[in-house]
């Protein structure tokens, strides 16, 4: 199952709490989270990473796009 989170616009810390409920999901294997700061993407790319999650960046014009797969 995936899921998608929109954080943009949103201050640290609730980019990454939006995304650490969602991984606590056991159901969902797949995330796309959307931000606008390097900040949210270093957070959110060390708690995926901690999570064990396989994390990829990609910057759309402002934004930044993290896919987060979880690995079993």
């Amino acid at each position: 199952m995936k899921k998608h989170v929109d954080a943009r616009g949103l201050s640290c810390p609730e980019p990454v709490l939006l995304t650490r409920q969602v991984l606590q999901d056991q159901v969902i294997q797949e995330i796309t989270v959307l931000v606008d700061n390097k900040v949210a993407v270093e957070n959110i790319t060390r708690i995926a990473e901690n999570s064990n999650c396989q994390v990829k960046v990609t910057k759309q014009d402002s934004d930044f796009m993290l896919t987060l797969i979880k690995i079993k």
